[in-house]
């Protein structure tokens, strides 16, 4: 049952110093840095004969393994966000995605859509990752740890039964006591 939470007081049980990375397959190596390179424009370092290291825009990184094998599809809620600055972006991306969608394996591209008060749209790329073009702010997900407005946290006292996202600007407005 989804609910609000509190920080814990408790000391972490390990000294970590960041989230440092994550991990996607790949069937091809070189196709798939060619769609990392040429689609996405991310930032990549091959580490050996079967693995790449991806990032854009930030320190955290995704190691990238040839497995030669076709992974289980990634669950679209496990998508991994791409953010740009503006609806016409999404859209223009998709647009684009659209025309190439063949010669570069993407096996599934939704419409953009309103949700969550970010326009955004999902796509399936050839190694069956989802990926998300969403619409953001200059500090993106980001903004959250910086911005206090977006933290829930002990607001026992708010009645968010009919809340889908604190990215959606009604949500905050009435969260902050400003709707």
């Amino acid at each position: 049952m989804p609910r609000i939470t509190d920080r814990s007081i408790n000391k972490p049980v390990l000294d970590i110093t960041r989230l440092g990375h994550g991990t996607l397959e790949c069937v091809d190596i070189a196709k798939t840095r060619r769609f990392y390179e040429e689609v996405l424009g991310l930032d990549v370092v091959q580490t050996s004969p079967i693995s790449l290291l991806i990032r854009k825009g930030y320190d955290h990184t995704y190691a990238v393994v040839e497995t030669g094998k076709v992974a289980n599809e990634q669950d679209l809620m496990n998508h991994n966000g791409l953010e740009v600055i503006g609806d016409a972006a999404v859209d223009s991306s998709y647009e684009r995605l659209l025309q190439i969608k063949d010669e570069y394996g993407i096996r599934k591209l939704q419409r953009p859509h309103k949700q969550h008060g970010n326009y955004a749209f999902y796509f399936m790329d050839l190694d069956g990752n989802w990926w998300e073009i969403v619409s953001v702010g200059p500090g993106g997900y980001a903004d959250a740890f910086t911005d206090k407005s977006y933290d829930l946290t002990g607001r026992h006292d708010l009645n968010l039964s009919r809340s889908s996202h604190m990215n959606d600007p009604q949500v905050r407005a009435r969260t902050s006591g400003n709707g």
